[in-house]
């Protein structure tokens, strides 16, 4: 016959109830915050079994389409950017990008984030930017005096601040885009405030100026200032020696390793 004889992929039920599930999600016929049947009727309704839709509700579940509001009432959710982000971050991992890599788009993308944020920033956003900084002044101040805790919480509040920024802009689809890379780039200052004991009074000095234009709402200053600390970053590597073609150790979820997440 001219074919190459090779077995049919056939999708389990669940992945065929998730699947459909999904596509009404998406599609709007169910909406956030919607409560879905139960096990019995859903059952009913796709002809499987209480089974089956239970590891079909599972996987949407995991996805962040689905929540359980109580044990046995499910309702319709939206991904938390943060899950999202974590699940590029992910594959970013996997597909063992470099710091030039992270680089050339975070000095795409960073200013930009500046720049919105000098645009849409409230009153709130200012706040959360100035709490972060009095933390990150005071971490600094802490290794600088020789405190062994303190880099990892450097690191965390740089991403922290990085991420802080980005959601006073006020754009969904900028905060998604750069929030994985964000995760892993950032994390590199891991690795360069041993070698280069200054890098955090510098990142000290970028964020204040990054803070006041932001609150003095002048999107050009923002992203300058911005635009700025992502080469200062790039020059800091350079001058520690760290190499630019290989993968960086990542962050945990929230932009800290284990045990080192700021407190909000």
């Amino acid at each position: 016959m001219g074919l190459d004889a090779k077995p049919l992929q056939v999708a389990h039920a669940y992945q065929m109830v998730s699947a459909e599930l999904e596509a009404r999600i998406l599609d709007g016929r169910l909406r956030p915050g919607e409560q879905l049947p139960g096990e019995v009727e859903m059952a009913s309704l796709f002809g499987v079994n209480r089974s089956t839709i239970r590891e079909g509700i599972r996987k949407l579940e995991t996805e962040g389409l689905v929540r359980r509001a109580s044990p046995r009432k499910l309702v319709v959710s939206i991904p938390r950017s943060r899950d999202l982000a974590t699940r590029s971050s992910r594959a970013l991992r996997l597909l063992e990008v470099t710091f030039d890599e992270l680089w050339t788009t975070a000095i795409a993308t960073e200013p930009l984030a500046a720049e919105l944020a000098a645009r849409n920033a409230d009153a709130e956003d200012i706040a959360r930017l100035d709490a972060n900084h009095a933390r990150l002044t005071a971490a600094t101040a802490s290794a600088e005096a020789g405190a062994p805790d303190a880099r990892g919480e450097i690191v965390a509040l740089d991403t922290q601040f990085h991420s802080l920024v980005a959601a006073a802009g006020k754009n969904r689809a900028l905060m998604l885009a750069r929030e994985p890379v964000g995760f892993l780039l950032y994390s590199g200052m891991e690795a360069l405030v041993p070698r280069l004991p200054q890098a955090p009074g510098r990142q000290v000095d970028a964020h204040a100026g990054m803070i006041e234009a932001i609150r003095a709402g002048d999107p050009a200053r923002a992203g300058d200032w911005m635009r700025k600390h992502i080469r200062d970053f790039r020059r800091g590597y350079e001058m520690a020696g760290l190499p630019m073609d290989v993968p960086i150790a990542p962050l945990v979820p929230g932009g800290a390793r284990p045990g080192a997440e700021p407190k909000a």
